[in-house]
């Protein structure tokens, strides 16, 4: 993408519905340029009147006018500035809510593909680049350059020689900035690498603080910690360092400039070719320009961030998604909700040569209990995740009660499936908020009674706020099994006729899962049901059990046909036998 499309982007997007409050600074702009302007040439009557002449009659309107000019500046500076924090402000809660709602809407294997740190670093970093550009770029250059040309044009009008002299800041300050513009749009982007670094190592911290402490990594987790920032920190320095490498040059000519302007003009009065009077307003002038010079000199290196960052965040807000939604499908009509897979075959996107399924030919029967059986990472929960189309199969159908998953409304089919998965996903909310999310207009009894039934009342009135309790991150102030029910009550809560079961009991004791059997019973009692289960027991009672193996149907039957048809299961079921 070209950096003029980024821009017209930017602007077509999430600019123009700010626009009279960008009008309106830009007429503060006008004030301060106006008034900083009028302070330079106030000195010429002032020195001419007042301090040459000896008027009494301008002794206290000039000085008056004065003030009122730094005051207008003043105001209108600041007027200026807030309207342009808002709108930058405006527009990164946009652009960040545009960021989100891809996030939400993303297909879950693109969510997957990066680590969540780097989209952390893109919400905040790049967000707060591109709202930079916006709140002290686009002003500085408004209000900068009509600051500049004001300035220019009493410079002029005082003296066109010693202002064509003093031209020569504009062409070095022009070269400075294209020059920092470059350097600072490499440095911006690897500072962002670095941020999205910090953010994933600081997610992986907590994530993992228990492991940490279990294998006594503390101070090698330090040493990384410190790296992490002192990398940022580094490139952080960079892009400050760059911002004001400017600033000797700058100050350098304008020295030079200034000692060759003094002994010119120095010149022209001996002539009596330029009046003291003209030439203290000419000076006050070109030192007032020098601030918005030099401010100018900067506005191409942030407006270069702002693009850099730009470059990244679109291609996120612009992705698209190959799961639809497919709202003008048809919507799911379910009688038995009995499953077919057929010639299903599936790769994930990030590893296209490992062939996770291949050639699934699987018939699940309505309103029963069917288990998938197999060693970790044959491609069992991958089976499940097609179903709600988490995932999309590469090739092959799925098919509903005869109706094809692909060609349905998203939303129907979803609808009609739960999913107790193994690793419980739960939210930093109350307990009562994490079962109501399945249902969002549930009744209290709705949710007290699924609560009973899975047997979460069991640990929630042992809590001192009950329902009422905040569970932390993913549940972390609850047990393995307690988050296990607390899924499981969810499930029930949303009373879908498909339920899917991965490893839904290995978080349990062996008293807590008698009792979670009985709480499964009921959900799945009259739904089709597919069971990935570790321990065998639960599911000898199938109406078919599938030997999954390396991505393809191993056997298939009862559990009496398996233990005499397939070797495989056979050797599960042995080691089960051994180990209990």
């Amino acid at each position: 993408m070209k950096n003029i499309d980024i821009i017209k982007r930017l602007y077509n997007d999430y600019t123009t519905k700010h626009l009279n409050k960008i009008i309106l600074a830009i007429v503060f702009s006008i004030l301060v340029a106006a008034s900083t302007s009028a302070t330079a040439w106030l000195l010429d009557p002032a020195i001419e009147k007042i301090f040459i002449n000896k008027d009494q009659s301008l002794i206290l309107i000039i000085p008056l006018l004065i003030i009122i000019a730094f005051a207008t500046k003043g105001i209108s500076l600041y007027l200026a500035k807030v309207l342009m924090i808002k709108t930058a402000e405006e527009v990164k809660k946009n652009i960040q809510i545009d960021m989100l709602s891809s996030f939400i809407k993303a297909d879950t294997e693109k969510i997957e593909d990066k680590h969540s740190g780097n989209y952390i670093s893109n919400l905040n970093f790049d967000v707060n680049q591109i709202t930079g550009m916006l709140s002290n770029a686009v002003l500085n250059l408004f209000k900068d350059g009509l600051t500049l040309v004001g300035l220019l044009f009493v410079m002029f009008f005082q003296n066109w020689r010693l202002s064509l002299i003093a031209l020569i800041m504009l062409p070095i300050a022009t070269i400075t900035a294209k020059k920092l513009g470059k350097r600072v749009l490499k440095v911006t982007t690897e500072a962002q690498v670095k941020s999205g670094d910090l953010n994933k190592y600081l997610i992986d911290l907590f994530k993992n603080h228990k492991i940490i402490k279990i294998f006594q990594r503390e101070s090698y987790e330090y040493e990384r910690s410190e790296k992490f920032v002192n990398d940022l920190k580094t490139k952080s320095i960079k892009i400050a360092t760059v911002f004001i490498r400017s600033t000797p040059i700058m100050e350098v000519v304008t020295g030079i400039m200034i000692a060759i302007l003094i002994f010119y003009s120095g010149k022209l009065i001996m002539n009596n070719q330029l009046s003291i009077n003209n030439f203290f307003s000419f000076l006050a002038a070109m030192m007032l320009a020098y601030q918005p010079v030099k401010s100018l000199a900067t506005v191409n290196v942030i407006f270069g961030q702002g693009i850099s960052a730009g470059r990244r965040i679109l291609p996120i807000i612009d992705q698209q998604n190959k799961i639809l939604s497919n709202e003008n499908g048809k919507m799911l009509k379910i009688e038995n909700a009995s499953i077919q897979f057929k010639k299903i075959n599936f790769s994930y996107k990030s590893n296209l040569k490992n062939i996770v399924l291949k050639d699934i030919n699987i018939d699940i029967v309505g309103k029963r209990m069917t288990a998938l059986v197999g060693h970790s990472g044959s491609g069992k929960s991958t089976l499940l995740n097609l179903i709600p189309r988490i995932y999309d199969a590469d090739s092959g159908e799925i098919t509903i009660d005869n109706q094809t998953i692909k060609d349905l409304n998203l939303n129907s089919l979803r609808k009609e499936i739960s999913i107790v998965d193994q690793n419980t996903t739960l939210f930093d909310d109350t307990i009562y908020n994490n079962i109501k999310y399945a249902k969002p207009d549930a009744t209290d009894d709705e949710i007290f009674n699924a609560a009973k039934i899975s047997m979460c009342t069991d640990f929630i009135e042992k809590l001192e706020n009950k329902f009422e309790t905040i569970i932390g991150e993913n549940g972390l102030k609850l047990s393995g099994g307690e988050k296990q029910r607390l899924s499981i009550a969810r499930a029930l809560l949303k009373n879908s006729k498909i339920i899917l079961l991965d490893e839904a009991t290995s978080s349990l004791d062996s008293e807590t899962e008698e009792k979670i059997q009985k709480a499964i019973e009921e959900l799945t009692k009259n739904k089709t049901t597919i069971v990935i289960a570790h321990r065998l027991s639960t599911i000898l009672n199938s109406e078919r059990i599938y030997v999954i193996d390396q991505g393809s149907v191993e056997s298939s039957g009862k559990h009496d046909e398996l233990i005499k048809n397939s070797l495989l299961y056979k050797n599960f079921y042995e080691r089960q036998i051994k180990n209990n």
